[in-house]
């Protein structure tokens, strides 16, 4: 029996290693390669595993994060459909760190009080 063949999509990931946190940070150097993008598109493409992706979007990523295209995109063979397990919703418990950025997180903002006159 052959197996299917699917990816891991790990935009997210190689974007948290070059300090880019926010998915709204790719929207400028998209714009100067010609790719115009809303902020939800831009959002989906970062966080959810496209199933349609434009090959100009796709090297202009490249280009961006200085990546190969194997950063991003991993191969990988399921022999049957592949079901994420559902999130607690505020139950306490972190993410696994398979799920989410691991260790890189962007630093905390301080804000500090104001003396209002």
């Amino acid at each position: 029996m052959t197996a299917k063949l699917d990816y891991r999509w790990h935009l997210r990931r190689v974007m948290a290693d070059r300090g880019m946190f926010s998915t709204t940070d790719l929207i400028p150097p998209l714009a100067e390669r010609g790719i115009t993008l809303s902020t939800s598109q831009v959002y989906r493409l970062v966080v959810e595993r496209p199933e349609r992706l434009s090959l100009k979007i796709l090297m202009a990523l490249l280009d961006i994060l200085d990546c190969r295209m194997d950063d991003l995109v991993e191969p990988i063979a399921s022999a049957t459909a592949v079901k994420r397990p559902k999130k607690a919703a505020a139950a306490g418990t972190a993410p696994s760190s398979a799920d989410g950025l691991g260790d890189l997180r962007p630093k905390r903002a301080r804000i500090k009080g104001v003396d209002l006159p």
